[in-house]
């Protein structure tokens, strides 16, 4: 016990499935040796997981929710090995999703499409089904993702939610995805979402030009112990940044961002405007 490796499960996808995974263990009393005997891998295979000096698998995952019982519930290690695999997710987007489940405050900030947390599963499976029909990833990775984004929503669902202080370029609110039925339905759940406790939402208008200060994405975190990350993406590639110069300085433009949007009741009456075109 005295050689016994502490992990972050905030350092990565792998060190949060070791963490689980020791968890599990640890609050059933049972030892390594004990896990091993009731499974086809060796209790030195379960230690190297556990430190992760080797990566999971997806039979190891599925054995070991057999023996957990933890098969189909928010402790499924077979739901954290997906986390791993990058699969149709950008580089470095598992990363955030570990911290994202984690974080006390996120800030959000989309132009073109309404932000994955916020999508309805109509709204979401259409950008899903445009992939698959451009060729871009198999109707099978489209399952996938939709599932990943539910489970990313739920995963905020706590006694205590996160702050959630969201802004979106109006291209968002405007661009119809999905027909008028799905669009409506989205713009009817940012407006229920806007009039949650835990969140604010605002709509940098078009008329503020050359005032926006992103042109892509952004992503940030405040986690428990109020440490910030960034979040951003390209088309072929995300970046986790923990740089604590290069968070402050994005911390910093996004708060000019919001300054130069819309307040709250503002975003909201733009929204609702929005919402006539489809009713």
């Amino acid at each position: 016990m005295a050689n016994r490796k502490e992990l972050d499960a905030t350092s990565s996808p792998r060190a949060a499935y070791g963490v689980l995974l020791r968890r599990l263990r640890d609050q059933r009393g049972w030892t390594q040796e004990h896990v091993a005997a009731q499974s086809s891998y060796s209790s030195q295979h379960i230690s190297a997981v556990e430190t992760i000096r080797k990566p999971p698998s997806l039979p190891f995952s599925v054995q070991m929710d057999e023996i957990f019982g933890t098969k189909g519930t928010s402790e499924s290690l077979e739901r954290e090995w997906q986390k791993t695999r990058p699969g149709p997710l950008l580089e470095g987007f598992p990363e955030y999703v570990v911290n994202e489940g984690q974080a006390v405050e996120i800030r959000l900030y989309e132009i073109g499409i309404v932000p994955g947390l916020l999508q309805t599963p109509g709204y979401a499976r259409c950008l899903a089904d445009s992939n698959v029909r451009r060729g871009s990833i198999s109707l099978e990775r489209a399952d996938r993702r939709v599932r990943f984004l539910a489970e990313r929503q739920a995963a905020l669902v706590r006694p205590t939610p996160p702050m959630m202080l969201i802004v979106l370029d109006e291209s968002c609110i405007r661009r119809q995805v999905g027909g008028p039925t799905v669009m409506g339905e989205q713009l009817d759940q940012l407006l229920t979402i806007a009039e949650q406790h835990n969140s604010v939402v605002q709509i940098a208008p078009y008329e503020i030009g050359e005032h926006r200060a992103f042109d892509l994405p952004l992503n940030l975190l405040t986690l428990p112990d109020m440490s910030v990350l960034a979040y951003a993406e390209s088309q072929i590639r995300g970046h986790m940044e923990r740089s604590r110069e290069s968070v402050l300085r994005l911390l910093t433009t996004y708060h000019q961002l919001q300054a130069e949007a819309l307040p709250h009741a503002a975003s909201v009456a733009m929204i609702r405007e929005a919402r006539k075109a489809y009713l």
